[in-house]
């Protein structure tokens, strides 16, 4: 395959759209980001009431070493200084089979309408068409943005951008108050709550258990220190597997990490802990780990009180997730898709 270098043909230069008497444009500094968080909420709001983006994430962003905020990200501000609009394009490190720029942000909605999401976006996928292109490697090239289905107007600037739906991911809810059915563990397995002494094996584990999920690719340390170490992070809610390979030496045979995110419930009407991950390495699956596992977790947060658990799941996920989470007792909730522009 030809490099992405040589296939992407990606603006050589790439300015900001062009100021107005109404709207500045310029790149975000570190002292944006509760600016950023701000508009975030109201674009929230109206677009994914039932979850709020935390701080913690945005500061994330900007904090990883991977991204350069003096380029990759966009900001459209009033004459007051207001944060109307922002954007960010983020290239993630693992790269294995698909060099993925990211795309993320959005317009506050009374600032709709007014030409901002459609300059801010054009400026984002230049950007990206731009990150791809310093890429000498030879694997395929994707601009990605995940929406929420009831954010009509991005679709439809997706959709006038030449991007197209590439996958839809349904968030799943499960009511607490319901009986949890007693999963036993396999025997070669002993499952215990997530403790910072596994958490290498467990990136390991996550690395081998993804490897076939559409899209995903290695998480670098940086990435999963990132994950595991935030406020919302509950160990006492993960679960993990460990069992013993083919050498004698114990591993993590399968994981469920939890977080609890408290801004999400006045939205969502009820109290809730989300399941970021759950997820099987190869050489274990087939043993009803993933069922034991969640069970197990969906135990942990009815005991700390919460209403409802909640994941997101690839629609066509070749795992058969999704029919495990129903046959849990999890039911569909929420839509979002993923759009990709492919090189």
């Amino acid at each position: 395959m030809i490099p992405l270098s040589r296939r992407v043909d990606a603006p050589r230069l790439l300015d900001l759209p062009a100021d107005t008497a109404d709207i500045t444009w310029r790149h975000a500094t570190t002292a944006d980001i509760d600016a950023i968080v701000d508009c975030e909420r109201e674009i929230g709001a109206r677009d994914h009431p039932h979850y709020v983006t935390p701080r913690e994430e945005v500061a994330d962003d900007f904090s990883h070493s991977y991204v350069d905020i003096a380029t990759d990200t966009i900001l459209a501000l009033d004459a007051d200084g207001t944060v109307l609009g922002w954007g960010l394009a983020i290239v993630p490190p693992g790269q294995d089979s698909l060099v993925r720029s990211i795309l993320v942000g959005g317009v506050r909605p009374a600032s709709r309408g007014l030409g901002i999401g459609r300059r801010l976006f054009g400026w984002q996928k230049g950007r990206g068409m731009q990150q791809l292109a310093a890429s000498d490697k030879t694997l395929p090239g994707w601009l990605m943005a995940f929406v929420p289905e009831r954010a009509v107007e991005t679709v439809d600037l997706l959709e006038h951008a030449g991007f197209s739906v590439a996958r839809y991911f349904l968030e799943l809810r499960r009511d607490l108050a319901e009986p949890i059915a007693s999963v036993a563990a396999d025997p070669e397995v002993r499952i215990e709550s997530f403790a910072p002494e596994w958490s290498r094996a467990t990136h390991a584990a996550r690395d081998d258990a993804f490897r076939d999920h559409w899209g995903s690719q290695p998480a670098s340390e940086e990435q999963w220190d990132s994950m595991v170490s935030r406020e919302v992070s509950r160990d006492d809610l993960s679960s993990i597997a460990i069992g013993t390979n083919a050498a004698g030496a114990e591993e993590v045979a399968g994981l469920v990490m939890v977080s609890v995110n408290e801004e999400d419930w006045p939205g969502q009407g009820f109290s809730s802990a989300y399941i970021d991950l759950v997820g099987v390495p190869r050489a274990w699956r087939k043993r009803g780990i993933a069922s034991a596992l969640i069970t197990n977790s969906l135990r942990a947060v009815a005991a700390a009180g919460l209403d409802r658990a909640v994941l997101d799941v690839d629609a066509e996920s070749p795992t058969g997730a999704l029919g495990l989470y129903t046959g849990l007792g999890f039911t569909e909730s929420n839509r979002s898709m993923a759009f990709t522009q492919v090189y």
